[in-house]
Protein backbone atom coordinates (compact mmCIF):
# COMPACT_ATOMS: atom_id res chain seq x y z
CA UNK A 1 0.00 0.00 0.00
CA UNK A 2 1.64 3.65 -1.17
CA UNK A 3 0.38 6.40 0.90
CA UNK A 4 0.52 9.64 -0.64
CA UNK A 5 1.78 12.76 1.16
CA UNK A 6 1.86 15.05 -1.89
CA UNK A 7 1.87 18.24 0.76
CA UNK A 8 0.92 21.44 -0.33
CA UNK A 9 2.40 23.96 2.06
CA UNK A 10 4.89 23.89 5.13
CA UNK A 11 1.77 23.63 7.80
CA UNK A 12 0.31 19.92 6.11
CA UNK A 13 3.60 18.51 5.38
CA UNK A 14 4.59 18.89 9.40
CA UNK A 15 0.59 17.48 10.16
CA UNK A 16 0.95 14.77 7.18
CA UNK A 17 4.38 13.42 8.43
CA UNK A 18 3.06 13.16 12.27
CA UNK A 19 0.05 11.48 10.96
CA UNK A 20 1.67 8.85 8.23
CA UNK A 21 4.71 8.35 10.18
CA UNK A 22 4.16 7.67 13.89
CA UNK A 23 0.35 7.01 13.97
CA UNK A 24 0.64 4.27 11.50
CA UNK A 25 4.06 3.37 13.51
CA UNK A 26 2.21 3.49 16.57
CA UNK A 27 -0.85 1.10 15.62
CA UNK A 28 0.68 -1.38 12.84
CA UNK A 29 0.66 -5.14 14.41
CA UNK A 30 4.05 -6.27 15.17
CA UNK A 31 3.18 -9.61 13.69
CA UNK A 32 2.54 -8.91 10.34
CA UNK A 33 5.04 -8.75 7.67
CA UNK A 34 4.58 -4.91 7.07
CA UNK A 35 7.63 -3.04 5.95
CA UNK A 36 7.49 1.40 6.13
CA UNK A 37 9.73 2.84 4.10
CA UNK A 38 10.56 6.44 4.38
CA UNK A 39 10.85 8.00 0.56
CA UNK A 40 11.86 10.61 -1.49
CA UNK A 41 8.46 11.95 -3.41
CA UNK A 42 10.39 11.66 -6.69
CA UNK A 43 10.21 7.87 -6.83
CA UNK A 44 5.99 8.09 -6.05
CA UNK A 45 5.61 11.03 -8.22
CA UNK A 46 7.52 9.18 -11.35
CA UNK A 47 5.52 6.40 -10.65
CA UNK A 48 8.60 4.11 -9.67
CA UNK A 49 7.18 2.83 -6.67
CA UNK A 50 4.11 1.43 -8.33
CA UNK A 51 6.42 -0.83 -10.75
CA UNK A 52 8.93 -1.52 -8.03
CA UNK A 53 6.78 -2.50 -4.91
CA UNK A 54 3.82 -4.98 -6.14
CA UNK A 55 7.11 -7.47 -7.88
CA UNK A 56 8.58 -7.15 -4.08
CA UNK A 57 5.07 -8.15 -2.17
CA UNK A 58 4.62 -11.25 -4.75
CA UNK A 59 8.02 -12.55 -4.39
CA UNK A 60 8.15 -12.33 -0.53
CA UNK A 61 4.93 -11.61 0.89
CA UNK A 62 6.09 -8.49 2.63
CA UNK A 63 3.50 -5.50 2.31
CA UNK A 64 5.17 -1.93 1.93
CA UNK A 65 3.80 1.26 3.86
CA UNK A 66 5.77 4.09 1.75
CA UNK A 67 5.69 7.39 3.24
CA UNK A 68 6.75 10.09 0.46
CA UNK A 69 7.94 13.18 1.57
CA UNK A 70 11.41 15.19 1.23
CA UNK A 71 14.59 13.52 1.95
CA UNK A 72 15.03 14.91 4.73
CA UNK A 73 11.81 14.47 6.50
CA UNK A 74 12.32 10.74 5.84
CA UNK A 75 15.21 10.72 7.39
CA UNK A 76 14.07 12.27 10.26
CA UNK A 77 11.30 9.60 10.54
CA UNK A 78 13.53 6.92 10.76
CA UNK A 79 15.98 8.98 13.37
CA UNK A 80 12.55 8.27 15.75
CA UNK A 81 12.00 4.90 14.76
CA UNK A 82 9.37 5.16 12.60
CA UNK A 83 10.36 3.88 9.87
CA UNK A 84 12.48 0.48 8.87
CA UNK A 85 13.96 2.11 5.51
CA UNK A 86 14.86 4.71 3.51
CA UNK A 87 14.98 5.55 -0.04
CA UNK A 88 16.45 8.77 -0.82
CA UNK A 89 18.45 11.08 -2.61
CA UNK A 90 20.68 13.01 -0.84
CA UNK A 91 24.26 11.61 -0.12
CA UNK A 92 25.58 14.23 2.46
CA UNK A 93 22.48 13.74 4.49
CA UNK A 94 22.47 9.99 4.24
CA UNK A 95 26.28 10.25 4.82
CA UNK A 96 25.60 11.78 8.23
CA UNK A 97 22.79 9.22 9.10
CA UNK A 98 24.94 6.36 8.94
CA UNK A 99 27.94 8.51 10.88
CA UNK A 100 25.66 9.17 13.37
CA UNK A 101 24.63 5.01 13.84
CA UNK A 102 21.04 5.63 12.33
CA UNK A 103 21.59 3.58 9.36
CA UNK A 104 23.34 0.97 7.38
CA UNK A 105 23.79 -0.77 4.78
CA UNK A 106 23.95 2.31 2.16
CA UNK A 107 23.17 0.69 -1.08
CA UNK A 108 23.07 2.17 -4.42
CA UNK A 109 19.95 1.95 -6.33
CA UNK A 110 19.46 4.33 -9.54
CA UNK A 111 20.30 7.58 -10.45
CA UNK A 112 19.03 10.22 -12.86
CA UNK A 113 19.85 13.70 -13.48
CA UNK A 114 18.28 17.28 -12.12
CA UNK A 115 17.41 19.64 -14.82
CA UNK A 116 16.00 23.22 -14.56
CA UNK A 117 12.35 23.95 -16.16
CA UNK A 118 10.16 26.85 -16.23
CA UNK A 119 7.80 28.34 -19.23
CA UNK A 120 8.95 27.49 -22.75
CA UNK A 121 9.22 31.12 -23.31
CA UNK A 122 12.52 31.18 -21.33
CA UNK A 123 12.27 35.11 -20.58
CA UNK A 124 15.41 34.58 -18.21
CA UNK A 125 16.99 33.71 -20.98
CA UNK A 126 18.73 30.65 -19.51
CA UNK A 127 18.35 27.97 -22.01
CA UNK A 128 21.89 28.41 -23.48
CA UNK A 129 23.76 28.91 -20.27
CA UNK A 130 26.29 26.51 -19.18
CA UNK A 131 25.83 25.90 -16.07
CA UNK A 132 22.88 25.33 -14.18
CA UNK A 133 24.42 27.67 -11.26
CA UNK A 134 24.28 30.38 -14.68
CA UNK A 135 20.97 29.35 -15.18
CA UNK A 136 19.76 30.14 -11.86
CA UNK A 137 21.80 33.53 -11.56
CA UNK A 138 19.96 34.65 -14.45
CA UNK A 139 16.97 34.03 -12.93
CA UNK A 140 17.44 36.20 -10.22
CA UNK A 141 18.37 38.76 -12.06
CA UNK A 142 15.51 39.11 -13.82
CA UNK A 143 13.65 38.53 -11.03
CA UNK A 144 11.75 35.83 -12.96
CA UNK A 145 9.54 33.81 -10.58
CA UNK A 146 10.84 30.98 -8.71
CA UNK A 147 9.33 28.02 -7.16
CA UNK A 148 11.30 26.19 -4.02
CA UNK A 149 10.67 22.72 -2.78
CA UNK A 150 11.66 24.52 0.09
CA UNK A 151 11.33 21.09 2.35
CA UNK A 152 15.09 19.61 3.01
CA UNK A 153 14.42 17.33 0.22
CA UNK A 154 17.74 16.16 -2.07
CA UNK A 155 16.31 18.15 -4.51
CA UNK A 156 15.94 21.57 -2.44
CA UNK A 157 19.66 20.78 -0.93
CA UNK A 158 20.74 20.60 -4.50
CA UNK A 159 18.93 23.86 -5.32
CA UNK A 160 20.59 25.42 -2.46
CA UNK A 161 24.01 24.32 -3.35
CA UNK A 162 23.52 25.71 -7.11
CA UNK A 163 22.67 29.30 -5.54
CA UNK A 164 25.50 29.03 -3.41
CA UNK A 165 27.99 28.54 -6.30
CA UNK A 166 26.01 31.31 -7.97
CA UNK A 167 26.56 33.54 -5.23
CA UNK A 168 22.91 34.41 -4.67
CA UNK A 169 20.76 34.52 -1.97
CA UNK A 170 17.40 33.79 -3.11
CA UNK A 171 15.00 36.29 -1.65
CA UNK A 172 12.12 38.40 -2.43
CA UNK A 173 8.66 38.46 -4.40
CA UNK A 174 10.04 36.54 -7.37
CA UNK A 175 11.27 33.64 -5.07
CA UNK A 176 8.32 31.31 -3.73
CA UNK A 177 9.50 28.37 -0.88
CA UNK A 178 6.25 26.07 -1.27
CA UNK A 179 7.32 23.26 1.19
CA UNK A 180 5.65 20.67 -1.37
CA UNK A 181 6.43 17.42 -2.85
CA UNK A 182 8.24 17.63 -6.50
CA UNK A 183 4.79 16.87 -8.01
CA UNK A 184 2.58 19.96 -6.78
CA UNK A 185 5.90 22.23 -7.04
CA UNK A 186 5.50 21.53 -11.10
CA UNK A 187 1.91 22.20 -10.89
CA UNK A 188 2.52 25.52 -8.92
CA UNK A 189 5.77 26.38 -11.34
CA UNK A 190 3.23 25.78 -14.34
CA UNK A 191 0.39 27.98 -12.84
CA UNK A 192 2.81 31.07 -11.86
CA UNK A 193 4.94 30.38 -15.37
CA UNK A 194 7.68 30.65 -12.84
CA UNK A 195 11.28 28.21 -12.84
CA UNK A 196 12.24 25.35 -10.54
CA UNK A 197 14.58 22.57 -10.27
CA UNK A 198 13.05 18.96 -10.67
CA UNK A 199 14.31 15.45 -11.04
CA UNK A 200 14.17 14.41 -14.58
CA UNK A 201 11.94 11.65 -13.80
CA UNK A 202 9.17 13.43 -11.77
CA UNK A 203 9.09 16.46 -14.79
CA UNK A 204 9.09 13.86 -17.34
CA UNK A 205 5.96 12.02 -15.63
CA UNK A 206 4.25 15.54 -15.46
CA UNK A 207 5.20 17.18 -19.09
CA UNK A 208 1.46 16.76 -19.98
CA UNK A 209 0.43 17.85 -17.16
CA UNK A 210 2.32 21.20 -16.74
CA UNK A 211 3.34 24.15 -19.33
CA UNK A 212 7.21 23.93 -18.61
CA UNK A 213 10.23 22.79 -20.40
CA UNK A 214 13.89 21.41 -20.04
CA UNK A 215 15.81 24.82 -20.17
CA UNK A 216 19.42 23.63 -18.46
CA UNK A 217 20.69 19.61 -18.25
CA UNK A 218 23.49 17.97 -18.63
CA UNK A 219 26.28 19.98 -17.10
CA UNK A 220 28.49 18.94 -14.09
CA UNK A 221 26.90 18.82 -10.85
CA UNK A 222 23.20 17.77 -11.88
CA UNK A 223 23.96 13.74 -10.89
CA UNK A 224 21.06 12.47 -8.76
CA UNK A 225 22.02 8.81 -7.56
CA UNK A 226 19.41 7.18 -4.97
CA UNK A 227 20.27 4.63 -2.19
CA UNK A 228 18.14 2.52 0.17
CA UNK A 229 19.25 2.35 4.08
CA UNK A 230 18.46 -0.30 6.21
CA UNK A 231 17.71 1.84 9.70
CA UNK A 232 19.84 0.24 12.54
CA UNK A 233 18.50 -2.14 14.48
CA UNK A 234 21.18 -1.64 17.37
CA UNK A 235 19.49 2.12 17.38
CA UNK A 236 16.27 1.34 17.22
CA UNK A 237 15.54 -2.45 18.07
CA UNK A 238 11.72 -2.02 16.92
CA UNK A 239 12.76 -1.81 13.18
CA UNK A 240 11.88 -4.47 11.29
CA UNK A 241 15.26 -5.17 9.91
CA UNK A 242 14.45 -8.46 8.20
CA UNK A 243 12.38 -7.45 6.35
CA UNK A 244 14.30 -3.93 5.07
CA UNK A 245 17.59 -6.03 4.42
CA UNK A 246 15.71 -8.48 1.78
CA UNK A 247 13.37 -5.31 0.44
CA UNK A 248 17.50 -3.36 0.06
CA UNK A 249 18.29 -7.08 -1.33
CA UNK A 250 15.54 -6.73 -3.94
CA UNK A 251 15.95 -3.56 -5.12
CA UNK A 252 19.86 -3.96 -6.13
CA UNK A 253 18.86 -7.62 -7.19
CA UNK A 254 18.60 -8.27 -10.82
CA UNK A 255 14.49 -8.31 -11.08
CA UNK A 256 14.31 -4.15 -9.53
CA UNK A 257 17.41 -3.02 -11.71
CA UNK A 258 15.56 -4.73 -14.67
CA UNK A 259 12.73 -2.90 -13.55
CA UNK A 260 14.51 0.21 -13.14
CA UNK A 261 16.15 0.09 -16.50
CA UNK A 262 12.78 -0.55 -18.60
CA UNK A 263 10.88 2.35 -16.23
CA UNK A 264 9.37 4.80 -18.36
CA UNK A 265 10.30 3.47 -21.66
CA UNK A 266 6.64 1.98 -22.75
CA UNK A 267 4.66 5.08 -21.20
CA UNK A 268 6.78 8.24 -22.05
CA UNK A 269 9.18 6.69 -24.20
CA UNK A 270 12.32 6.95 -22.97
CA UNK A 271 14.21 5.51 -19.32
CA UNK A 272 13.58 7.92 -16.28
CA UNK A 273 15.85 6.57 -14.26
CA UNK A 274 18.99 4.48 -14.88
CA UNK A 275 20.08 1.67 -12.03
CA UNK A 276 22.63 1.82 -10.37
CA UNK A 277 23.61 -0.86 -8.31
CA UNK A 278 25.27 -3.14 -11.20
CA UNK A 279 27.41 -0.04 -11.48
CA UNK A 280 30.79 -0.49 -9.32
CA UNK A 281 30.05 2.64 -7.40
CA UNK A 282 27.72 1.66 -4.84
CA UNK A 283 28.57 4.49 -2.21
Amino acid sequence: MIVNTRLKGVIWAVVALAIAGGAFWATRPRSAPILVLATTTSVQDSGLLDVLLPAFERETGIRVHAVAVGTGQALALARRGDADAVLCHAPALEEAFVREGHGEDRRRVARNDFVVVGPPADPARVRHTRTAAEALARIAAAGQPFVSRGDRSGTHLKEQELWARARVHPEGAWYLSAGSGMGAVLRLASERRAYTLSDRATFVAYRGKVDLAILHAGSEGLDNPYSILVVSPRRHPGTRVREARRFADYLTGTTAQGLIARFGMDRYGEALFRPAAMSGNNK
